[in-house]
């Protein structure tokens, strides 16, 4: 049985196309659709729901020191308010996940995981867990809203003072406030463009997702769903997990070596990923040459014989053209690689391009 969000009537009300997704009935698009939803991110404003998300506290003497150990990442220069992306590796190199650490203070921390494995996470963070800290789950307790555009900050500073903003992305401001409602806000996102992810009671969640779309109205802001979530990453070249990687790909295969710290004195999975020495696979962008669209789990050729697989395809309506991610033999990734992908029986032509698809302009 799927649960509700505390925004799903609001998504009703608004002609969300409900979905179930990571165990939540979510919007998959407005009566608008995924193209103008995609669009009005790109160009002006979007407010998706996140709620789903999961939320974790990490608090205690030994917190650090925990998530030292938890995570692939480095924690240990963090500012108060910072956050830091970061994989979850198992004790094979493979990702358990990858999610969000922000830094309230010296013993206590803000874990944001994905939705659809917050309780594996939750559970592998307290089997692993030793000394003075304290995990809690405190998904149930947060909405989550994601206020993502080239207008989003316009809108957002019509409801909150410039000290209540975080000044730098991947930072947040802790036990603020934005149109007289307890929150945090966050300078991050997942769909490549500016704008915030905003925490709250899930008892204001309604009341918050009202007072942003009113006030985004001469900004073109829009309420936005899955799909559009979906082809802004995609564009964006961002991993999904489940996707670009799984409890059998390394966070290193797929691309994401910045946040996994080799120099770190130990974390798990560190010992596996030294053993595997060269990488015999990795993620790459492809553009499609031929006539067609690539989607996840389609094997991909050269001169015959298959190199590896696509994770996430797409048409992608900002650029106006298809892509995928794929994960694939190293010694093809040399960006012009041409290849042939197999779409359902017919083969499509495309060829290596350089990540990201799409970044924005500062």
């Amino acid at each position: 049985m799927e649960r509700k969000t505390p925004l799903y009537d609001a998504h009703v009300k608004a002609g969300g196309r409900m979905v179930p997704f990571a165990g939540y009935l979510l919007p998959v698009q407005y009566g608008t659709g995924v193209v103008k939803e995609h669009m009005a991110v790109r160009t002006q404003a979007g407010l998706f729901d996140v709620s789903h998300m999961g939320e974790v506290f990490c608090e205690g003497k030994d917190a650090l020191a925990n998530l030292q150990m938890l995570l692939t990442n480095n924690f240990d220069n963090m500012a108060d308010g910072q956050a830091r992306y970061s994989p979850m590796c198992n004790e094979n190199g493979g990702t358990v996940d990858d999610l969000i650490v922000y830094k309230k203070s010296d013993e206590h921390y803000f874990i944001v995981v994905n939705a659809a494995n917050k309780d594996k996470d939750f559970r592998w963070m307290l089997d692993h867990q030793f000394g003075e800290v304290t995990f809690t789950d405190v998904s149930d307790q947060y909405a989550q809203l994601a206020l993502q555009g080239p207008k989003a900050m316009e809108i957002l500073r019509k409801i909150a003072s410039e000290e209540n903003i975080p000044e730098k992305y991947y930072h947040a401001v802790f036990d603020t406030e934005a149109a007289g409602i307890p929150c945090i806000i966050s300078k991050t996102g997942y769909t490549g463009e500016d704008g915030v992810e905003i925490y709250l009671a899930s008892e204001y969640a309604e009341k918050m997702w009202n007072i942003l779309m009113e006030n985004g109205q001469d900004e073109g802001l829009i309420p936005c769903g899955l799909g559009a979530r979906d082809t802004l990453r995609l564009e964006a070249a961002m991993p999904l997990y489940g996707h670009e990687m799984d409890d059998e790909i390394s966070p290193l295969e797929t691309g994401l070596g910045f946040a996994v710290k080799m120099a770190k004195e130990n974390f798990i999975g560190k010992a596996a990923l030294e053993a595997k020495g060269e990488l015999s696979r990795k993620r790459v962008g492809l553009k499609v040459t031929g006539r067609g669209i690539i989607r996840e789990h389609q094997d991909i050729y050269v001169d015959g014989t298959v190199i590896g697989h696509s994770t996430s395809g797409t048409h992608c309506p900002f650029l106006g053209c298809p892509v995928a991610m794929a994960l694939v033999k190293s010694e093809y990734t040399e960006p012009g690689t041409k290849v042939s992908v197999d779409v359902r029986g017919r083969m499509v032509e495309a060829e290596v391009v350089t990540l990201p698809f799409y970044k924005r302009s500062k």
